[in-house]
């Protein structure tokens, strides 16, 4: 196993144009995705399944992750904050669950106020738990310039670790389930933006046009800024890409999705198995 997963690797290394892969290159990786999306990347859960300890040790380690995070709240953070961040830290999954995304703070609490748990948002951050992503008001660059820092969406640090908080049994991401369609896309969300911190310097934002569409996520790459739309399978409905190309003319638009890589015109298909490469992918188009 370990010698055909670095017989991938190199070969993804090696690639050097925006074109489908072997069938049985995406039908492995889209094997190594799916468990991805179950262990993530912290590097003990990734031991226990490496070393074939079963998804029960992997789902204790898990586990054991998050209460030691829990605990951390009360001991490094100000007494004030601690409910507020256990508060914020439990709502997640629901934020999450949403179909936009968007974090309410009723969510945490009912009547929870904004300047109530800025502090334990913050603390969140800093600690490295979450990836706070802004909405911008105009996708210009620098991008930090536009925030609008009323409208965010909270994501946790490792995908893995979001489907245990979630209390979504792994069998159900290997299996498939009608019940699990809407939340899917979350988790696929949390993946991308997992994927995308590490290769870019500036934290991605999202966009939207009220009432008409939303970019799940928009980068500022050197001089350019892509919006990306993230696809949980290989369905590819949705006209999120179209509003804002009629309204910014991107020279580059990313789409992840389970669908083969793939260059349309200014787009290109990103399977979601390649998401780290995304950098080494878009210098490809000589458009970006």
């Amino acid at each position: 196993m370990k010698t055909i997963n670095e017989k991938l690797y190199s070969y993804i290394e090696e690639l050097t144009e925006i074109a489908p892969l072997p069938q049985f290159v995406t039908d492995r990786l889209s094997e190594l995705y799916q468990q991805y999306l179950v262990i993530g990347g912290m590097p003990a859960v990734i031991n226990y399944f490496l070393e074939n300890k079963g998804m029960e040790k992997v789902k204790k380690e898990q586990q054991t992750i998050l209460n030691a995070y829990t605990l951390d709240f009360s001991k490094h953070a100000e007494n004030k904050d601690i409910p507020r961040i256990t508060h914020i830290w439990n709502s997640i999954p629901s934020q999450l669950a949403k179909e936009n995304r968007k974090f309410l703070y009723k969510l945490v609490k009912p009547g929870a106020r904004a300047r109530d748990y800025e502090d334990a948002l913050l603390w969140l951050e800093s600690a490295g738990l979450i990836y706070r992503v802004f909405c911008t008001t105009k996708p210009f660059l620098p991008l930090k310039a536009y925030d609008d820092l009323s409208a965010f969406k909270v994501y946790l640090s490792d995908v893995g670790l979001l489907r245990e908080l979630s209390g979504l049994p792994s069998e159900i991401i290997f299996l498939g389930n009608g019940a699990y369609t809407e939340f899917k896309g979350a988790i696929a969300e949390n993946y991308v933006l997992q994927s995308l911190v590490p290769q870019y310097d500036i934290l991605p934002r999202y966009w939207t046009s009220i009432g008409k569409a939303e970019v799940d996520f928009v980068i500022q790459s050197g001089s350019e800024i892509i919006p990306v739309e993230v696809k949980a399978q290989t369905r590819l409905g949705g006209k999120s890409l179209s509003v804002y190309d009629a309204n910014y003319h991107p020279a580059c638009k990313l789409r992840y999705s389970l669908n083969n890589l793939k260059q349309d015109g200014t787009l290109i298909n990103i399977p979601l198995y390649l998401a780290d490469w995304t950098k080494k992918i878009v210098n490809f188009l000589t458009l970006c």
